[in-house]
């Protein structure tokens, strides 16, 4: 008898301790349950802010993440910051550790175009909203909110309505050598198109060649040093030549390839003074090559994306829509400039 009541408290006492432990478990779910997406910005505890950046293979993009972190810290934000390399299955694990830690927003610059339907797919099973910085892909649009960063077409476009001005009076073709960037990236897409568009109306405009050089400068350095040594035709060391032809112009899609190519033309004592110079970023060492004349013209793509950033992930983590496309402005500087008037760029 006495056995039977043992038995008998001993399952009451594991049934009491099973219900408690199931009160804390469902109290501690309540706990770490997502935040919710229809509170106020002032209602919810600090936003976290998943962001994966492709490197730091420039001074912009140095300025892009520092732009970025900046804003975070002024808006109170938290960021899980990622450094893809240069590699796109980092960024793809990157942004799944997001989805996992189940941040308020997910932002990315993507390092080329294709390749990220899964990933967004799961963020979006996740309830997890995505913004593209400063690239756009191909995928489904309504796996990511929007995008925030440059107007390339309108960066290439630029480019090539000053080399129209600039070459207005000749009558002669003008053969340009362009340098574009990251194979397969929306911005060298978008850079190529813009100033294509533009020199379609101009036949006497010809690009003669255009060579991938990855937006590194020690890749702008191999080009010119190839340029140099393989392909050099004229006399007195003057000017750039492809295959024979001399080069009218260089259009660059970013300062970092620029920088390189003018390593190489001062390593080989190379005069380019008749050669019209362009390229796309408007870092501080660029502007500097435009006021020394090494450079003619030199188009604005702006970094400082971080405030703008913040406003967007703020506005969709109170479950507000936010726009398709946000442009950062920018402008264009050319050696007609008041140089004065120009303010330290900061990188």
């Amino acid at each position: 008898m006495k056995e039977t009541v043992k038995k008998i408290q001993l399952i009451s006492m594991i049934s009491f301790l099973a219900a408690v432990i199931f009160l804390l478990i469902f109290i501690l779910s309540l706990q770490f349950k997502p935040k919710s997406k229809n509170k106020t910005p002032e209602q919810q505890e600090r936003l976290i802010l998943g962001f994966s950046q492709i490197g730091s293979e420039s001074a912009w993009r140095t300025r892009n993440t520092q732009s970025i972190y900046e804003a975070a810290e002024e808006n109170g934000i938290q960021i899980l910051f990622d450094d893809a390399q240069q590699k796109q299955e980092n960024q793809l694990k990157a942004i799944r550790s997001f989805i996992v830690y189940q941040v308020d927003v997910i932002a990315f610059v993507p390092i080329v175009e294709d390749g990220w339907d899964n990933v967004l797919q799961e963020a979006k099973d996740a309830g997890i909203p995505v913004i593209l910085v400063d690239r756009q892909i191909n995928a489904d649009p309504s796996l990511y909110a929007g995008f925030l960063g440059e107007d390339g077409i309108e960066e290439g476009r630029r480019a090539a309505r000053y080399l129209v001005n600039k070459c207005k009076n000749r009558t002669d073709e003008v053969t340009i050598f362009e340098m574009s960037g990251t194979e397969n990236s929306s911005v060298v897409r978008d850079r190529s198109n813009g100033f294509r568009e533009i020199l379609s109306a101009y036949p006497k405009f010809k690009i003669i060649h255009s060579e991938n050089g990855d937006f590194l400068r020690s890749r702008g350095k191999e080009i010119g040093d190839n340029l140099v040594t393989k392909h050099f035709y004229g006399a007195n060391r003057h000017g750039l030549y492809f295959e024979g032809t001399k080069i009218d112009a260089v259009y660059s899609h970013n300062d970092s390839m620029t920088l390189g190519l003018l390593d190489s033309l001062a390593e080989h004592n190379i005069n380019t003074k008749d050669t019209i110079m362009i390229s796309v970023d408007a870092e501080q060492k660029s502007i500097d090559a435009l006021t020394e004349g090494k450079l003619n013209c030199v188009v604005e793509c702006n970094p400082n994306l971080g405030p703008k950033l913040m406003e967007l992930v703020k506005q969709i983590a109170n479950g507000e829509t936010i726009p398709r496309i946000t442009y950062n402005s920018e402008t264009m500087f050319t050696e007609d400039d008041d140089f004065s008037k120009y303010e330290p760029r900061g990188y």
